[in-house]
């Protein structure tokens, strides 16, 4: 008889340390914020003037089934974070609430060239992000890295200019490259300078790839732009062939993502509230979890999907019946897959996550771990 599995509370969830990989900035205000920000630059186009209506409003707004209706919401935090101080005060508060869930490292993401509408230069607008998140890593205990996003539909010569711009704040924190935006149209291999620029100089590059268009869109990112991770990679799930819910071939693609551990960076909420997938129940997380691929989990946008890394942690345990084994090996995934040094990323594992995990379960009472994952 197998052991009865121990009872994922939400207070327990909450405790698990956790790692966030996949995180936007200006997708991950607080509501509060929002206003506040608003009221103090003048911005008066928000559609609502209290928090919880303001919250449920860009909810509601994401919760479309399409990626560009999802985007949406996005030019109201955006108008709102256009001054230094704007800039640095998100970058901290992001970083104060994933320590409050016991996220022990996180990396965020941004655009820098959105938020130089009201004259602040590229730059200014880098550490100004950055002084934030070392205030909050320094005040709160929690690792973290910057990404800097270009986007599919802007030019590939704003691309170069970008990836220039993160590698020039890589040692105050700036981890990674990133290209986002809708994929249909916008394949990644028209930004392929700036990704070889990146590679050249030894930096790490994601990309969002099979979120809104099909395997083509991951294999350029990996082939064309030489992507460490993946961002959503969803519909790497159209390169399996699945019959009576059993796989029953892998395709070259998804062979190529498995053998050489790729990373993926995937985010529940936001999959179901952009049509990546049609509901939670068809999500190919599980399926993906079976066949061994290094899955990350992560939040994408903490305001727009209204979610928390440890709401997400919460549905893949309902949804898809993980248990604690399951999400210690999600954490450890995620500090493998940081873009920060090997030796932080191990002395986080051990001193952090493993620790951590084996203290949760002596607290209550829960068995050891069982079993170790892949061997990865």
């Amino acid at each position: 008889m197998s052991p009865q599995k121990p009872l994922l509370t939400p207070e327990l969830l909450r405790a698990v340390p956790k790692v966030g990989l996949h995180e936007h900035l200006d997708g991950s205000l607080r509501p509060a914020t929002v206003l506040d920000l608003a009221r103090r630059s003048g911005y008066r186009e928000l559609p609502h003037q209290e928090p919880a209506a303001l919250a449920r409003w860009f909810f509601e707004g994401a919760n479309r089934k399409n990626l560009g209706l999802y985007l949406e919401g996005f030019r109201h935090t955006i108008a709102v974070m256009q001054s230094e101080e704007a800039l640095e005060r998100v970058a901290y508060e992001n970083l104060e609430d994933a320590a409050a869930e016991n996220v022990v490292y996180q990396e965020v993401r941004f655009a820098p060239h959105f938020h130089t509408h009201d004259g602040l230069g590229l730059d200014a607008v880098m550490l100004a992000v950055l002084r934030g998140l070392r205030r909050a890593s320094a005040d709160h205990g929690i690792g973290f890295g910057l990404i800097v996003c270009a986007l599919r539909n802007e030019t590939p010569e704003l691309s170069v200019k970008l990836v220039e711009l993160a590698l020039s704040q890589r040692e105050k924190g700036c981890v990674g490259f990133d290209l986002a935006g809708e994929e249909a149209g916008h394949p990644a291999k028209e930004h392929v300078e700036a990704f070889q620029l990146a590679k050249r100089m030894n930096f790490s590059i994601t990309i969002h790839a099979g979120e809104s268009f099909g395997p083509e869109s991951i294999w350029q990112a990996l082939q064309y732009c030489g992507a460490h991770r993946i961002g959503h990679g969803t519909r790497l799930v159209e390169d399996l062939v699945i019959y009576d819910g059993q796989v029953v071939k892998v395709g070259p693609l998804a062979q190529y993502v498995l053998d050489h551990r790729i990373p993926l960076e995937v985010c529940l909420s936001s999959n179901v509230h952009t049509g990546a997938t049609t509901d939670l129940a068809s999500h190919p997380f599980p399926v993906f979890q079976r066949l061994g691929y290094r899955l990350t989990l992560n939040t994408d946008n903490r305001l727009m999907s209204h979610t928390t890394l440890t709401e997400e942690y919460r549905l893949a345990v309902e949804a898809f019946g993980l248990d604690l084994d399951d999400l210690e090996t999600l954490s450890i995934n995620g500090m493998k897959s940081a873009f920060t040094h090997y030796d932080y990323r191990c002395r986080t594992i051990y001193e952090r996550i493993k620790r951590g995990f084996n203290a949760l379960r002596s607290e209550h009472e829960l068995p050891p771990r069982r079993r170790y994952g892949h061997l990865d």
